[in-house]
């Protein structure tokens, strides 16, 4: 009988391993025969998941300040001016540490005009200038905002509430992610009639590895007061952290 072979990877090792053992042998080795059925046989790879909700700890507030004049010096002027108020309130009423207050944009721009009979012509000039104040009580969020936008802010963002100390809480949802990794190799080993061994290796899922954020929403809170009295009120709300792990294991 003529007998012809190719080494076609792990995959088609293992079909020849239970149709003829012996041909392969001769063709690659009683070795890596050996290797390829403990690839296939004795080895499980499962996806761990994990997951926890915390309440943030740090907010990062964008504030600032945008003004239009005729002359780009003229707008960067007022805005200036309106910036020194704004951030000397902070420093001084609120107490924020000049470490917690840094610039997040600045520019000057023309705005243009378009008509057929002149075309495009600048029609004013416009200065932007914008804070990102770091802040670690998160009650004040709505006062501070108030406060800043009486002192002339007329750009204020979304407030980014985050966790300051992360790895506690990664260690957390690591945890998590390898003991339901556990649970699924178990639940597979046992329905295969087979013990389950040591883990071979993990790796993490870095697409997965995220903060799934449920964002801190900003609102207008009257209750029963007159709505002049009423006050921005912040919600912060909580992050998810979620991760992924492909832990392969043993199989006995």
């Amino acid at each position: 009988m003529k007998v012809w072979a190719k080494r076609l990877g792990s995959v088609m090792i293992a079909g020849a391993l239970l149709t003829g053992g012996s041909v392969w042998t001769g063709a690659l080795g009683a070795g890596e025969v050996h290797a390829a059925e403990s690839v296939q046989q004795n080895r499980i790879t499962v996806l761990g998941k994990g997951e926890i909700s915390v309440k943030p700890d740090i907010v990062y507030l964008s504030i600032g300040v945008e003004s239009f004049a005729e002359t780009a010096k003229s707008a960067q002027k007022n805005n200036a001016q309106k910036m020194a108020k704004i951030t000397e309130l902070l420093k001084n009423t609120w107490k924020i540490d000049d470490k917690d207050i840094k610039t997040e944009q600045f520019y000057v721009q023309p705005n243009y005009s378009y008509s057929e009979k002149e075309g495009r012509k600048v029609q004013n000039y416009s200065a932007h200038h914008s804070l990102e104040v770091t802040l670690r009580d998160l009650s004040k969020v709505g006062e501070i905002l108030d406060a800043a936008a009486e002192a002339g802010a007329n750009n204020i963002g979304n407030a980014r509430f985050t966790i300051e100390n992360r790895e506690t809480f990664e260690t957390q949802v690591i945890e998590k992610a390898m003991a339901n990794a556990d649970l699924k190799a178990q639940a597979i080993a046992k329905a295969s009639k087979r013990q389950l061994g040591v883990v071979v290796s993990v790796v993490q899922d870095e697409a997965a590895n995220r903060d799934v954020f449920s964002f801190g929403n900003m609102e207008m809170k009257a209750e029963s007061a007159p709505m002049a009295d009423a006050g921005t009120s912040v919600k912060p709300g909580e992050i998810k952290l979620i991760t992924q792990l492909y832990v392969q294991y043993e199989m006995k």
